[in-house]
Parts: structure tokens; sequence; C-alpha cells
């Protein structure tokens, strides 16, 4: 299986795994990727030995990403590593990691290699690496591209060699290449992520981006790290409704803008259309209100990365390379990127104005919805057909993608099917800066609608050289079911001390109709109370969690009387752990049985 954060955590504390056998593993499995050029500096076994022995030093429970391997875009600093940029006459060697980076492997994480880019993150295709290190390839097909700038780190996710990725997304580059290998791609609001440690492509636009298999996973790396960061000029607080508690708190009913018909863009590829019509139907199915929006301003604000004044900012990023030494750059970098000499004062303000203008009108279509869904790319290319018409065919995939960092927004891409051609497909879910926690809540729902495959393969025994015993694997017997019926329900308060745990909804349902559910007196409006009642009862509206067997005492611990944790008996007859209470507390309490629904209750309060 892939080795996701859940996964590895629960082989970690049971003692069926140890980070030095699972490096191990992932040396042995590197070697079988060597054509996708994933890398362009790999650890060796001396350069991660230190980072093993911290850890065999160090209480598990004491890292919250203990042993979790992760790859680097080789534009963020590893210290003592060499940053390239996808340049070698740009080559320096950093004394200090990335402040996001340091914060990473102070949590525990094992940086295990730098990934291969488009040179200076100028570039959604992959290809534009090169030699010694040559175009990026796809997980699923090695004639495709792999989508970029952050192609390598995209790629090493999908392959199962890293639990996660750092990238950069300036224009679409932690998106993209994460819908071309069927993984979830996080671009965060700008300045939640320090850029402190990373070279810059467009300073006032970058951002640090984050590739995982799962929103989950996304989640958890984005709470250890979106730290403030006062070196950075750019970097903003994570405000409190953005916090991690927030993580899960979705509503069964949701509105979601898409573009209007003539907007949407396909590039011919029909395959890539009905897929996208499938995914809306199914947003719809499961509680999704379509509404049509002008996406005028969001393609006009996209237009303007490239073809107005910002490119300026990346002429100033290498300004003495690009004056010194051209011929370091691949024409097509030097074309673009020299294309920023031109550009005046007066064309910069101009473009603001309007740019300005553009965020006014998203901000007013994005406020009245939960999120705005587009596809993350209209189709995709072949390595060669993106060599034969490298500026035409990059910037179309950039149609969705070029605009979100002018208009201040995030993003989350995740997977949703696969073409014809065999290549996986995405849709991106947007909206205004600090909606990062709202935009993962509903990425990790949909992942559990569409129930996809992640990555491109599975990490099976065959791929390891390590004992069976040590892959983690989570068995049934290492997870507890538990019927919850208040508070704890998908999207309420205390939703979160299900997420907290790893948990996850397996089913809605009812329980059998001999319950009755009273209000309580006496605590927070968050507190039904569940009554066995063999004569007179109704069909009470439930939810069946799954949480980490470990975890299970801790969330017990923290249930006030007069409830507690007994066995609930379900619709289909079935009995498992979950909320009940102590019948004495009912006396005083307001029967709201008639309503069949905690839910339903305070939707009519």
């Amino acid at each position: 299986m892939n080795i996701s954060l859940l996964a590895l955590r629960e082989a970690y504390s049971t003692g069926e795994l140890s980070p030095r056998a699972l490096v191990n593993s992932i040396l042995n499995k590197c070697e079988n990727h060597l054509e996708h050029n994933i890398w362009i500096h790999r650890l060796s076994k001396e350069e991660l030995e230190p980072y093993l022995k911290r850890l065999e030093q160090s209480d598990p429970e004491d890292l919250p990403l203990y042993g979790i391997p992760f790859a680097i875009k080789d534009n963020i600093d590893l210290q003592d590593i060499p940053t390239t940029a996808g340049c070698l006459e740009y080559k320096y060697t950093p004394t200090k990691s990335a402040y996001v980076v340091e914060a990473l492997i102070k949590a525990g994480a094992i940086p295990i290699g730098k990934t291969n880019m488009d040179q200076f993150a100028t570039g959604l295709v992959g290809v534009r690496s090169p030699e010694p290190w040559g175009p990026c390839r796809n997980a699923f097909n090695k004639d495709y591209i792999s989508g970029g700038s952050s192609s390598g780190s995209a790629v090493a996710v999908s392959l199962g060699l890293v639990s996660f990725s750092l990238g950069t997304d300036t224009a679409g580059s932690g998106r993209v290449p994460a819908a071309l290998n069927n993984i979830v791609g996080l671009k965060p609001s700008k300045g939640l992520l320090s850029m402190t440690g990373v070279v810059p492509a467009c300073r006032s636009l970058d951002c640090v981006s984050i590739f995982a298999l799962t929103a989950s996973d996304a989640n958890q790396v984005l709470s250890v790290s979106a730290n403030y960061d006062e070196q950075d000029q750019y970097a903003r607080e994570c405000e409190f409704s953005n916090n991690q508690r927030h993580f899960g708190n979705v509503t069964d009913k949701f509105i979601f803008a898409v573009p209007t018909e003539d907007k949407l863009e396909f590039f011919g590829d029909t395959s890539a259309k009905d897929l996208f019509e499938k995914s809306i139907k199914q947003l719809e199915q499961c509680g999704g209100v379509k509404k049509e929006i002008d996406f005028n301003c969001f393609l006009a604000a996209a237009r303007l990365l490239y073809e107005g004044p910002w490119v300026a900012e990346r002429y100033v990023a290498i300004e003495e390379l690009i004056n010194n030494n051209p011929g370091a750059l691949l024409p097509v970098i030097n074309t673009i990127i020299g294309g920023g000499r031109e550009k005046t004062a007066s064309d910069a303000f101009k473009s603001e104005y309007k740019m300005q203008r553009y965020r006014q009108q998203a901000k007013s279509i994005l406020s009245a919805v939960d999120f705005l869904v587009t596809p993350t790319i209209g189709t995709t290319y072949t390595i060669k057909e993106v060599e034969d018409d490298p500026i035409a065919l990059n910037s179309n995939l950039g149609y969705y993608t070029n605009y979100m960092n002018l208009l201040d927004c995030c993003s989350v891409a995740i997977p949703c099917g696969q073409l014809e051609n065999g290549l996986p497909f995405g849709l991106s879910l947007n909206h205004l800066a600090q909606s990062d926690r709202k935009l993962l809540s509903y990425a990790n729902k949909f992942q559990h609608l569409f129930s996809l495959p992640l990555g491109a393969m599975d990490l099976s025994i065959s791929d390891c050289d390590i004992d069976q015993n040590e892959l983690p694997v989570i068995t049934a017997s290492e997870k507890t079911s538990i019927v919850v019926c208040g508070a704890h329900l998908e999207g309420l308060p205390l939703n979160w001390q299900l997420m907290e745990r790893g948990g996850y909804l397996e089913y809605k349902t009812t329980t059998s109709k001999k319950y009755r559910m009273y209000a309580l007196e006496g605590g927070p409006p968050y507190r039904p109370g569940l009554i066995r009642d063999s004569q007179n009862g109704e069909e009470i509206e439930v939810e069946v969690w799954s949480i980490p067997t470990k975890e299970f005492g801790s969330f017990v611990a923290n249930i006030p009387a007069p409830l507690g944790i007994g066995k609930v008996e379900l619709l289909n007859g079935e009995w498992l752990s979950g909320f009940i209470c102590e019948g004495h507390a009912v006396v005083s309490a307001t029967d709201i049985s008639e309503f069949r629904s905690w839910r339903k209750y305070i939707q009519n309060k």
C-alpha cells in the first residue's frame, strides 16, 4: 500500500516498522524509477544518517511527523545539500534549511532528496529541465508530461517514494502536477508557509505548496509547516477560522460555483469534458447545489500573469545570471523571463489597477458560495507534443490555475478519475485566502465520495526488501468503530476530536427503532442524550466513524457525564460502541425524538 501518514504512524507505534527499515526500502525502490528523472539530488545513506540517528533517540509521541519521508523541490533549501533551481550555473550550497523545511524536520520528517523541476520554476510542463537531469516523466506513462514546475515532487509521492513533498506554486505548479499524477495538491493562502530559504520566482506571488496522497495528510503537513515567520516580508498569520480545529467542519448541504459552459475549456479533449461533467453530478448527488458564475474576471487576471508586468518579477529574481550568462538558461526560459526587461513602472501600475478590480469581482463571486470548482487542467500532452510547441501548450495547462495568487485565493487539487488515455484527471476547489481548512475538509469529503485508488501504484510486499511484518498496514483489529449522534457528527462542532485522531466516516445510518433522544440541560447547546426505549422508540440518525484503536481511550476520557460509551443497536441489527446517556439525566431534559436527528433539531431550534 502507499505510505500514508496514518499507516506509518500506526506501524511505528506498534513496532512493526522502523524509520531505518523504511528508508532502506525507499532507496532500493528509487532505483526502479530512474527513467522518471525524479531527483536532482537524492540523499545518500551517509547524508541520511543524522536524521535516522536523531529519530532513534526520540520518542515518536513527541514528534508529529516521526519517520515520515518527504521530498523537497530543488528551489527550496536543505542544509548542506546543493540548491540548483534546475540550473547548474546557479547552484549554491545553503548552510541552513528553509524555514518550512526546518519545521518539518524538527517534527520528525525525513528528507529523502531534492526533486527535479522546470528551470527557475517557470513552466507547468515538467520538461524544462536541462541535462544532466532531463524532463521529469509522468508516473503513469513515461511518454507523457509530469506537469510542473514541481514535477519531481509530485511523481515521488505518486510512486510511493515519499509520503508527502514540498513544491512551489506561483501559477499552478502545486496543482497541475497533482492532477497529472493522481494525488492531492494544496496551494495554501499566500504567506501561510514561509518563503524564507526559497528561490523566488515572482516574490509577491510565490507559495510553498504541499503534495500528498490524501487531503487529511496534506492538512497534517500544513498544521506543522504553517508557522508565522517574521523574517518573511509577505508572511501572514493563520486566522482562527482557518486553524487545525476546523478541518472536517463541513455541512451536508453546500453551494459550489462552476464557470458557465462557454468558459469551460478542454482543448478538444472530450474525455476530460465528460469526466468533469460526471464529477459535477456526483457533487450534486452528495448535497451540492451548483451555481454557474461569470468566469471572466478570473480569466482576465490569469492573462496578466505572463502578458502583464509580473514577468518582470521573474527577471528581477535572476537578473544577474540572465544578463551575465544567458546561455545558462534554457532558450524557452530565456525568452519568457527575458521579456521582463521591457516592462515599465507605468505598466505595473496600470495592470495593478486592473487586477484590483478583478479581485473585487472575484471576492463578490466567491463570498456567495462555499467554493468554486474547475478542472485542474483541461487536457494533457505527451512530452514530444510540448517540446514541439512549448509556450502555447504550457499556457493551456494554466487556464484554470494562473489567476489564483494574483486574486489572493487558495486551492486544493484532488483526483476525480481516469481519462481515455489512461492518465488521471482532477478537480480544483478554490476560494478566498484563509479558506485552506474549509477546502481541505471538502476535499477530504469528496475523496471518500470518489473512492479512487491513490497515486500510481501500491507499495506492495514485492516492491520492498523488508519483511512482510514491517510493512505499514492497518488491520481491522487496529481500528474501532464508534456510533455518534450529536456534536461529533460530520461538520458539527466536536467532529475535530475524531478527525485529529485520524478518524474517518464509514457510513451514515439510523439506530433500530428502540431509542429516544433528549436535549440535555446544564451544558453547552451541543449535548444530546440517547436512551434505549424498546417500547416507544424511534429510528435516530447516526454516523459510524472509525478511529485507530490506540486513540480510543483518549477519546473516551474526554466524554463528560452523564454521557458515556455503551453498545448501540443499528437498523441492520448490528451492535457497535457508541454514545449513550444515563437515565437520570433525561428526567428534566427535552424529548426531541420527533426530529429523529440531532442535526434536524438544531436546524429547527
